[in-house]
């Protein structure tokens, strides 16, 4: 058993659909990163990564700047994300 897959499929977009819901999720997110509060260099950031089963949707997605998004990845930022709400 591989404990890194779950049950369900994950959701992984086309990227036109996935381009679509970036913009939703700047657009929700105030067009600023997350973390640092910075509108320049925005990329959006899934809260479970893909290689974990992540999915595209805009519950896993969150704006973070190219700075942030690297440390994130870098595992040099901690944090924890707060549940966007409906």
């Amino acid at each position: 058993m591989n404990p890194m897959r779950s049950d369900r499929p994950r959701l992984r977009l086309d990227p036109t659909s996935y381009e679509s819901l970036r913009q939703q999720v700047l657009h929700c997110d105030t067009w600023r990163s997350q973390l640092c509060g910075t509108m320049s260099n925005l990329e959006g950031h899934h809260k479970e990564f893909r290689s974990h089963s992540g999915d595209d949707s805009e519950q896993n997605l969150i704006t973070l700047c190219s700075a942030c998004h690297a440390s994130v990845h870098e595992g040099k930022r901690a944090f924890v994300f707060l549940t966007k709400k409906a």
